[in-house]
């Protein structure tokens, strides 16, 4: 397994990758929850909205950065961060991993290489994100065991 430094010709791979596993979020924990109004106006565009955000990760010159990670020359995880200098504080805005390189201690590598990348730049103290709901369970679970402390929110939906 290698871990290297985002490059342009990633873009593709790392959107197909978000794609494949946030999908069962939308699909199987959000959209039966909140029902298809509310998910239609909220993340009906999901897979679009993927493909802007993913797009904007790695950008050095506005101290956002990305690290993929390859097995025998396939991508199989990333993670994305970026910091305020003047706050002294990061934070990770995505994680991903492919579903055959899952509770193998990728995302755990991948989280520890971000959290160095931001103790080299002086970053004190990072953020990172999560549901409350199944789907993201090994996600608190990992964060958690990288010394994360959680703050819970709760988040409401209703139709009007």
């Amino acid at each position: 397994m290698e871990l290297r430094p985002y490059r342009p010709d990633d873009l593709d791979e790392l959107i197909a990758l978000t794609i494949e596993t946030f999908g069962p979020f939308y699909e199987q924990s959000y959209r039966p929850v909140v029902g298809e109004l509310i998910f239609t106006n909220t993340h009906g565009e999901w897979r679009d909205d993927y493909h802007r955000h993913v797009a904007t990760l790695h950008n050095p010159d506005e101290n956002r950065y990305a690290a993929v990670a390859e097995d025998g020359g396939a991508l199989v995880g990333y993670v994305a961060w970026d910091f305020d200098p003047a706050k002294r504080h990061g934070g990770i805005d995505i994680l991903a991993t492919a579903s055959t390189h899952r509770r193998q201690g990728l995302a755990k590598s991948l989280c520890e290489h971000a959290f160095a990348h931001l103790k080299a730049q002086g970053i004190e103290t990072v953020e990172i994100g999560t549901g409350g709901d199944p789907f993201h369970e090994p996600a608190r679970a990992l964060y958690e065991s990288l010394g994360c402390t959680p703050f819970p929110t709760t988040r409401y939906y209703r139709e009007l």
